[in-house]
């Protein structure tokens, strides 16, 4: 009969008094009932919950079908601030939950891709590459500002 199975069962169910008490009750190799998982998938939330949410509101505005606010010249100056704007914080968001420049630049620069090419399906909206450099742009200040501000070390992180 193999270790651990139970003599009594005809030797198919595993003996679970034999096993560690870890393994008995899914704990963790040191015993703590997954607190530790738990902690980590807590911190995982707080970091990419921002940046899902923020992504998310990026698209909802790009949804919308007309965002002119017949201010003529004013206007255009005014939506591509508000793309610089909305790309540095998610540049900045996406630095905080992956803490490394390089990946938060093309993860944010990919993101900005799908933005224009999600609004080429949008009526009276249209993709355009100015708009991906100047979402890039954003991506890329929001990264470094909170890169070199040590904001990020002052959080603790």
């Amino acid at each position: 009969m193999a270790e651990g199975i139970s003599p009594h069962s005809g030797g198919t169910v595993p003996d679970l008094h034999r096993l560690p008490s870890s393994a008995r009750l899914g704990c963790d190799r040191d015993g703590t009932t997954g607190v530790r998982s738990f902690a980590m998938t807590r911190t995982r939330l707080s970091l990419w919950l921002p940046v899902v949410l923020w992504a998310g509101l990026i698209f909802a505005l790009s949804a919308i079908p007309n965002l002119s606010s017949g201010l003529g010249v004013w206007d255009l100056v005014l939506r591509k601030c508000a793309h610089l704007t909305e790309y540095a914080i998610l540049g900045g968001l996406l630095f905080r939950a992956l803490r490394r420049e390089p990946a938060a630049l093309l993860l944010g620069s990919a993101y900005a891709v799908t933005d224009e090419l999600h609004q080429a399906f949008v009526g009276g909206r249209h993709a355009s590459p100015i708009d991906w450099l100047i979402d890039a742009f954003g991506v890329a200040a929001g990264v470094v500002l909170l890169a070199r501000s040590g904001a990020l070390a002052r959080l603790g992180r």
